[in-house]
């Protein structure tokens, strides 16, 4: 039987989350606890890399830390953004998030429809004539560039942000008492074995959203028990609901 869960991300700010309906029908208990956290670059780290943002009409951004890391940069080194740079996302929710720092006008914000980057390119490929600055996380892989690169687009790529482990207090590991544990990222079950060393999975249900996550809780040694998303629960939300109809008969 599964009472207690944690989902390593942040608490959701709305009340109408999936989630909370998903205690109110099983009776659970969810206790959203991210496992790391990003932390911007300063600008004197940012320099090393030798990078002028200003010296780019255009702007890639892959997340909403991209966004928020670009921006408190810019105001950290004292840089005016131009009103006519533009900034491509790979999907709507992300290009709305920039309205929090600069007034959202159509004709410079462009986003793609599946939230995959691969589908962002051809769109980018039409702006032929900008010079795009992709911010990155201190990990990533050369897919961006590759794709880039193959399509010859000017670009360069930076380290804006990186992410580190939220390490547990005393308190928290003392009452580290879980029926599963939710995954969204390899650096999160990284950190789990970071904070808990001699983890031991024995009956606790581990879940998993997306490939390369499900890989890490595999390399780690785990079980997977379930895994996001499918063809028939695309969210996370809708799979540990079918998970727990099954488990908690």
């Amino acid at each position: 039987m599964i009472k207690k869960i944690l989902v390593s991300q942040p608490k959701p700010t709305s009340e109408r989350s999936p989630y909370f309906d998903i205690e109110k029908e099983f009776g659970v208990d969810l206790v959203f606890r991210p496992f790391f956290k990003v932390e911007g670059l300063s600008s004197r780290e940012f320099r090393q890399q030798k990078v002028s943002i200003l010296e780019h009409t255009a702007v890639v951004f892959t997340s909403r830390h991209a966004i928020d890391n670009y921006f408190n940069l810019a105001k950290e080194m004292r840089l005016t953004i131009p009103e006519d740079m533009k900034y491509f996302c790979p999907i709507e929710t992300i290009a709305l998030y920039i309205q929090k720092y600069v007034q959202y006008r159509k004709r410079k914000v462009f986003f793609g429809e599946t939230g995959k980057i691969q589908d962002l390119v051809p769109l980018m490929a039409k702006h032929k004539t900008e010079k795009y600055l992709v911010p990155l996380s201190s990990v990533h892989n050369d897919d961006i560039k590759d794709m880039l690169d193959a399509k010859k687009i000017n670009h360069t790529e930076c380290v804006m942000y990186r992410t580190v482990s939220n390490d547990f207090s005393d308190e928290e590991k003392a009452a580290f008492d879980y029926d599963m544990l939710v995954f969204f990222s390899p650096t999160g079950v990284k950190a789990l074995f970071q904070n808990f060393p001699d983890f031991k999975q024995g009956d606790i249900k581990i879940a998993a959203f997306g490939p390369a996550t499900a890989k890490e809780v595999v390399a780690q040694g785990l079980r997977l028990d379930l895994e996001a998303p499918s063809q028939k629960f695309p969210s996370m939300t809708m799979a540990l609901k079918d998970f727990l109809k099954k488990n908690n008969k």
